[in-house]
């Protein structure tokens, strides 16, 4: 059965849209926000070094553990309901890490921060399925989400070194407060509220399996990435892996689950999800070497540094709306399948960045793969979204959204091994005889900068260039790793998502009847 084409959004829908983008710019700044200025919160606060982790790590662990019990909940009490609850909380946080006086609040409150995230991302994402009902209007909508998604993560860098360039370090998480209370203020006026007609009763066993499952999982993955195996981090990741399987078999138990698994084996959502897990398993696994090299390679400083890496937003700018508007004419699975290929030919570029490239050499790979991929993403998120009902609306967003943030995740741990991997058997080749510390300098690049800085100046060049060649010759490894899940994703959406989403999502459940 063919969709037929639903009202259209008028002035309100768009002025709505543009209010509900700034929670989530920064939902998604807040993640890279602290970049800058953790050496300023170390100076004041004093952390140790577990807690300086934590501190980096609490808020994307929370938000991505708590992002299904959020999108369930959110279809239950209200989407609009919860965010406004997000906004608050996120605003009254932000305050909080602002004027924290020791590591063990600012730690609690970035909890805090991740718990109004959590309300607040798929809430916005399940929202444009109810406000947004034609199949074009709706794709520009999630169009823009997703850049504003994107950028967010690339922005916050950038924001956090300019505000500490005339601020102290709480600045960081002040400058949140004015979006929330706008948000607070013209949400009721602008977006009606929207919930499943069919609530049934929260499962509060269904919520904390959600979340136990999650966490150890990201947390291990995490730790892989940062030490490799280790024995604690692997426990996480089998007793995580445990928890999710009893999670499951729980929501085929229940007449009200908070996942529909039923959603997941549609080609549609199930295919979107798959798809855009590999697309964040590429991004995030690549982001880190990315930003190492224009600093660590290049020598920039990390100001500097954090402005060039927006240059790949001129080809988010320039392909995401193409491919929005080319998926209008065409199959969307060619267009994502285009998208996710013409991103494995921006990694594979990268793979030939040499530590003497010049910089637009680089820069250009960096936005064919970024603007690629952008492209098919919003995409795949347009594909999930109109796969699902609307009264699912917001457990449908949080699916996607998990699946983001463990494609993330996995990407940074087996990207970040590969590369690591190289650059330890380079060293061990390249590195001279009896120069100190050097498994230091065999670990990671920065280690080697370290130790370099107290050899004699010969010794120190040749240990540094020997160690920006191994980086800059992992970071290639891992392009060409990247690319390679590129073009799977690109042949997965060519082969088996052709004509899926070309039905309604189903054509016997009604709009919600809550629309207030």
């Amino acid at each position: 059965m063919e969709n037929t084409p639903g009202p259209r959004a008028g002035r309100k829908e768009w002025t709505a849209l543009g209010v509900l983008m700034l929670p989530l710019l920064l939902v998604s700044m807040d993640v890279s926000v602290l970049y800058f200025a953790i050496p300023y919160v170390s100076q004041d606060l004093a952390p140790s070094a577990t807690q300086q982790l934590w501190i980096l790590d609490m808020y994307g662990f929370v938000l991505a553990g708590l992002l299904i019990t959020m999108g369930a909940l959110g279809d239950r009490i209200g989407r609009r309901t919860l965010v406004l609850v997000g906004a608050a909380v996120f605003g009254a946080a932000s305050v909080a890490a602002a004027y924290a006086h020791s590591a063990e609040l600012l730690i609690a409150v970035r909890a805090l921060l991740g718990l109004g995230g959590a309300a607040l991302m798929p809430s916005t994402l399940a929202l444009i399925r109810n406000l947004f009902h034609d199949e074009k209007q709706r794709g520009k909508a999630v169009t823009i989400w997703t850049a504003v998604m994107t950028t967010g993560i690339s922005l916050g860098p950038v924001v956090s070194g300019l505000l500490l360039e005339h601020f102290w370090w709480g600045s960081v998480f002040l400058i949140n407060l004015p979006a929330m209370v706008l948000l607070i203020a013209l949400v009721p006026f602008l977006v009606p509220e929207f919930k499943s007609p069919k609530q049934g009763r929260f499962d509060l066993l269904s919520a904390a399996l959600s979340l136990a499952a999650l966490l150890p999982v990201i947390y291990g993955i995490k730790e892989w990435a940062r030490h490799g195996y280790e024995p604690l981090p692997a426990l996480g990741i089998a007793s995580g892996l445990a928890l999710g399987f009893a999670f499951v078999h729980r929501q085929k138990r229940l007449a009200h689950p908070m996942i529909d698994l039923s959603l997941l084996r549609r080609r549609a959502f199930g295919g979107a999800v798959f798809a855009n897990l590999l697309a964040m398993f590429a991004t995030v696994g690549m982001a880190v070497f990315f930003t190492q090299y224009l600093q660590s390679v290049l020598g920039m400083g990390p100001f500097e540094a954090a402005l060039w890496s927006l240059v790949p937003a001129v080809g988010v700018a320039v392909m995401a709306p193409a491919g929005a508007a080319l998926a209008q004419r065409t199959d969307r699975a060619y267009v994502m399948g285009g998208g996710f290929l013409v991103s494995a030919c921006g990694f594979l570029w990268l793979a030939q960045v040499r530590t003497d490239s010049p910089l637009w050499f680089t820069l250009v790979g960096a936005s064919v793969y970024a603007g690629g991929l952008v492209a098919a993403m919003t995409l795949a998120n347009e594909l999930a979204l109109g796969a699902a009902p609307p009264e699912r609306a917001g457990s449908a967003a949080a699916v996607l959204e998990s699946g983001q943030e463990l494609g993330g995740a996995l990407g940074m741990a087996i990207l970040g091994s590969v590369g690591a991997a190289v650059y330890s058997r380079d060293m061990a080749d390249a590195l001279p005889a009896g120069v100190a510390h050097a498994d230091a300098v065999r670990e990671t690049l920065g280690g080697a900068a370290a130790v370099a800085a107290h050899l004699p100046a010969r010794t120190a060049e040749t240990v540094l260039a020997a160690a920006r060649d191994a980086f800059t010759h992992g970071m290639g490894f891992a392009a060409v790793g990247a690319a390679a899940s590129m073009a799977a994703a690109g042949v997965f959406s060519l082969v088996l998502l052709r004509g899926a989403g070309r039905t309604k999502p189903s054509s016997a459940e009604p709009e919600p009847a809550v629309r207030v």
